[in-house]
């Protein structure tokens, strides 16, 4: 069955909006070795990270953490990689637990032909 828009609008009473699509995002994502008993540290990293790209480089995801707290993930999506990355690496070079991180770049949406490089901290 087929319906047209102004059945839509007849039915919810309004116009439905047109949705635009984004730009390819490019994240940072950093794999790390945590290897410290509980959350504290790396929840304190993150609240510094969300200040930092939450309010103009982008979008701080999240992370996944080894249930024996070894390693970890932390997920970073902005508009360009590079910035996000500079803009986060004074913060990531004073943490302790990140020495020895790889910060992957990836300039683009997740496929096989995206431009990607990795950063040891």
């Amino acid at each position: 069955m087929k319906f047209s828009m102004g059945l839509f609008n007849k039915i919810f009473g309004k116009k439905v909006k047109q949705i635009h699509l984004k730009e390819p995002e490019h994240a940072v994502i950093i794999r790390f070795n945590y290897g410290i008993e509980g959350l504290d540290d790396l929840h304190s990293l993150e609240d510094k990270l969300r200040n930092i790209i939450d309010n103009n480089f982008g979008e701080y995801d999240g992370h996944e953490i080894a249930t024996d707290y070894s390693d970890g993930i932390l997920y970073m999506y902005g508009p360009n990689a590079e910035t996000l990355f500079k803009a986060i690496k004074p913060v990531l070079d004073e943490t302790t637990f990140m020495k020895g991180a790889i910060a992957k770049l990836r300039f683009g949406p997740p496929t096989d032909d995206v431009k990607e490089i990795e950063v040891e901290l």
